[in-house]
């Protein structure tokens, strides 16, 4: 683990988890959600179904955005 990373698991008041889909670590703010870097990411209900048959845990903001990209071509959606 890298001097940066540990000192971040160690100051932090959320969870470090690592993301369900790339494997990031990726700080969980669940409890206090609009301050996670997930929540920038608005998905509409079909696309959180989309994402939730494929995957169970968190992800960060960055494979969101991929899935949600991915659910919209496979759509039509543009």
């Amino acid at each position: 683990m890298n001097h940066e990373l540990s000192a971040m698991i160690q100051n932090s008041k959320h969870e470090i988890i690592s993301c369900d889909r790339c494997g990031d670590r990726i700080e969980c703010k669940a409890n206090s959600y609009t301050k996670c870097q997930c929540s920038v990411v608005q998905l509409s209900i079909n696309e959180v179904q989309y994402i939730s048959e494929n995957y169970d845990g968190c992800m960060c903001a960055k494979c969101l955005l991929e899935l949600q990209a991915e659910y919209r071509e496979m759509m039509g959606i543009g």
